[in-house]
This record gives C-alpha cells, sequence and structure tokens, in this order.
C-alpha cells in the first residue's frame, strides 16, 4: 500500500493572505466549507483535483484547513510526540449518526425476523460467525465460509490455525454479548485477547499480555514498507487505562456521540498496537462491545469485517490520512461510519429476502405438517442450501436450544419425510430429501 503524501503546511500560506485579506475573503467565498464535492478529501487526492478558479492547490488546501479547523475537537488519544488526535463532524457525518440513531438504537419496529423472539438468537448467531468469519480472513485465514459456517455449527474441533483464528473470533464475540453492561478495563482487553489468539499466534507466550519492549511490532504492506510503528511499549499501561477512560465516558470533557467513541476506540487500539499479533481482530472488538454498551442493540445482527474485507486498502488508508494529516481522525470516522450504514442496509436487505422465503415456506407448510418456526427455518435454509447437513449439536447451536428439543426437531422432520439421515462414525447427519419442494407440496 503507498503511504499517502504528507500534506502542506497550510500555515506557510497565512502570511500571503495577511497581506492581502480581501484575497482571504474572496478565496473563503469560493470555498464556503471543510468539503469538496461532499467529500472530506484529504492532499494525496486533492493535488490532483483543479483548485477553483484564482487558486493554485496550496491555497486551496490552506482554506480547506481553515474551516476543518474551526470544527476540530482534541481527543485524551495522543501520538508518540504527545500531540492530541482531534476530529471533526462534518454534514455527512452528522447525516450518518442521525440514520444509526434511528436505524440502530432505541425501541423501534424492526423486521419481523428480529423482532420475534422465537427467531432472533438465530439471527444473532448466524451475524457473530459472519463477523469471526471476516475478520479473521482479514488477518490470514484462509477457510471458507461454507466450512467455517459448517465448523461453527457442528461444533467440531478446529482442523488448523485458520480454523482456529474462525472459533476464537466467534468466542469472542459471544463473551463481548455478555461483556456489553461491564465497564472496559485492561484486563477485559487481556481476557479478549486471551480468547482470540489462542493457538492462533505464533508466540504462545504472548496470548493475554502486552508486548515487551524488546518486541518490535510495525504494521508493513506486502512489500515490507513500513506503514505504522506504535508507541513505545513502556508508554502503553497508561495508554491502555486512558483508552479505558475513555471508553467508559469518562474522558474528555466535551460530550462524545456514542458512536464516534466506539469508532475511536477502534483506531486507539490499532493505533497502539499493544500486542505481539491479534491487535486488528482486538480493535475490532472492542467497537461492538462499545457500540452494544451503548445501546446499539441492531450491531448484534450486523458485520462490519464483511464489507472491510471487500475494500481492505481504503480501511488501511482511512488510518494513514489521519496519521498524515495533523492527526485528523475524521477520515478514519467517515469511513468507519459509511461502513456501519452500509451494514445495516445489507442486513435490511438480507432480512427483507429471507422473510419473502421464510414466508413462501410458511405457505407451503401451513397446513401439511405442524411445524414449529425452528423447523420451518431449517427447511427453509434446506430449500436454498440443497446440499446442506444438519446434525443435531448444528441445529442446537443455530437456534441456542438444549439437545433434547434439537433432537426431537429432525426427528419430526425425518418423520415428516422432509429429512434422510445417515451416520458418520458417531454422528448422525440429516440431508434435505430428492426433490423437496414437491414434499412440501404433498405434505397436505
Amino acid at each position: 500500500m503507498k503511504i499517502p503524501q504528507k500534506p502542506p503546511i497550510w500555515q506557510d500560506v497565512i502570511p500571503e493572505f495577511l497581506r492581502d485579506s480581501r484575497k482571504l475573503v474572496e478565496f473563503i467565498g469560493r470555498v464556503p466549507g471543510p468539503l469538496h464535492n461532499g467529500r472530506y478529501v484529504h492532499w494525496d487526492k486533492l493535488k490532483h483535483l483543479s483548485p477553483p478558479a484564482g487558486m493554485n492547490s496550496e491555497q486551496w488546501w490552506a482554506i480547506l484547513k481553515i474551516h476543518r479547523r474551526s470544527l476540530l475537537k482534541p481527543l485524551p488519544l495522543q501520538d508518540k510526540a504527545g500531540t492530541p488526535f482531534q476530529y471533526a463532524l462534518p454534514d455527512p457525518a452528522i447525516e450518518m449518526l442521525h440514520t444509526l440513531d434511528k436505524n440502530a438504537a432505541g425501541q423501534i419496529l424492526v423486521s419481523d425476523p428480529i423482532g420475534d423472539p422465537a427467531t432472533r438468537d438465530r439471527y444473532i448467531i448466524n451475524s457473530l460467525m459472519e463477523e469471526a468469519i471476516t475478520s479473521s480472513q482479514m488477518e490470514g485465514a484462509a477457510t471458507t465460509r461454507v466450512v467455517a459456517k459448517e465448523m461453527l455449527r457442528t461444533g467440531r474441533k478446529p482442523r488448523d490455525r485458520g480454523e482456529r483464528m474462525i472459533a476464537n473470533n466467534y468466542a469472542a464475540m459471544q463473551r463481548i454479548r455478555a461483556l456489553k453492561d461491564t465497564p472496559l478495563s485492561v484486563d477485559v482487553i487481556f481476557e479478549l485477547h486471551r480468547i482470540l489468539a489462542r493457538d492462533a499466534i505464533d508466540d504462545a507466550g504472548a496470548v493475554g499480555r502486552a508486548r515487551s519492549s524488546d518486541e518490535r511490532v510495525v504494521v508493513e504492506d506486502q512489500f515490507n514498507e513500513l506503514l505504522h510503528e506504535p508507541p513505545h511499549a513502556a508508554e502503553l499501561e497508561s495508554r491502555m487505562k486512558a483508552m479505558c477512560d475513555f471508553a467508559n465516558g469518562r474522558s474528555p470533557a466535551h460530550f462524545v456521540h456514542p458512536v464516534i467513541r466506539a469508532i475511536i476506540l477502534h483506531f486507539w487500539l490499532a493505533y497502539d498496537h499493544p500486542f505481539v499479533d491479534g491487535n486488528g481482530r482486538c480493535a475490532r472488538s472492542l467497537f461492538y462491545w462499545s457500540m452494544l454498551s451503548s445501546g446499539y442493540w441492531l450491531c448484534e445482527f450486523v458485520s462490519i469485517s464483511q464489507l472491510i474485507r471487500k475494500a481492505h486498502a481504503k480501511y488501511g488508508r482511512a488510518f494513514l490520512y489521519t496519521e498524515t494529516d495533523d492527526n485528523d481522525l475524521t477520515y478514519f470516522i467517515l469511513y468507519h461510519l459509511d461502513i456501519l450504514c452500509r451494514s445495516i442496509d445489507v442486513l435490511r436487505s438480507y432480512l427483507k429476502d429471507s422473510m419473502s422465503k421464510i414466508r413462501d415456506v410458511e405457505r407451503r407448510m401451513r397446513d401439511g405438517g405442524n411445524l414449529n418456526h425452528r423447523q420451518m427455518a431449517l427447511i427453509g435454509h434446506a430449500l436454498r442450501h440443497r446440499d446442506a447437513a444438519y446434525t443435531i449439536a448444528s441445529h442446537r447451536n443455530s437456534h441456542n436450544i438444549v439437545y433434547e428439543t434439537a433432537r426431537k426437531d429432525l426427528i419430526g422432520l425425518l418423520k415428516a419425510g422432509l429429512l434422510e439421515s445417515r451416520k458418520r462414525g458417531n454422528t448422525d447427519y440429516f440431508f434435505p430429501v430428492v426433490h423437496l419442494d414437491e414434499k412440501l407440496k404433498r405434505l397436505k
């Protein structure tokens, strides 16, 4: 990944404006705010654009920075030189925050699957699996989604490090759900790292502890070009305590929107890089903890890593833009808000499609089999995945039910002629019957 060009020192243009204040007023009139075409543009891109008439690129940049400076607020997070990070909330950020407040928190009307307690657990578990898989794939796990979901649903042990990373991420996401009402502490962060890193990093002795002074940890691209060198290990204890104070709302003195706080927490841990390995996974986990602890319950159902992975370079650039432009976290915040809003759109589309398919299954089975909602969900899945295999353990994990309930569900479908079973070792596997659609029509 190419490191963005560091912007010119915008203050160097100020003497020119002081000599001719009319030029300053004129230029501000031509550049009325901190954005260009609705976007918070970094110098690395701005330098290739045509500036407003009568201005050069450096003057244009200086006017944009003057506008941004009036919006920026300092944060307790500091860089290695002790300079605070800062952020602004331009109009696109405010609009996206409004969307998230409206759609991801509070008592709102939601689609039937996640509004119905009978099916809510299934959707939570599915989203936890998706986030665990894609977050691990971003860190190098080569396991496919199909194989990974089969492992998580059946509860079988991981076969390699890639599967272990995914299983660990899944366990961490489940643990975060339980910790959402617990204040963040250094011990909690170490606990999450132990869950995430167990048997999944090279140095087993580095699990659940901060890196030491003799462990050099840096962020490099695929060509070994240095992208980021985190603060010295000796600073980590005080920095992590400051991060927890921020996460728990004890700093700063001014109000920070809860979503912005969660995003900054994500950036903070990634910037400090307190662990030998697993920092990215841990940073994304803290984001989820912060969102859930602030009441944004819909985030239980979304996977930010799915969209981040599709354009991973933008994720990296959002970090680099911040570090190269006066510690301006607005770049990372706008990127993350966009990912979060799009993740919710993906969820809503998924729910709409799922409800259409579920209702179709319900119409087919309404008078035929007297099946419960879990059995109908399994048959709905089987209609879309004809090669799927189910076990008592996978059905139990998918719906968060006890063993006997899962067994009765599957035996009922077997007796109804909708599934067939085969034994592999000591495990009974259940498969959709051939011509399942026709079987459903004949249930009457």
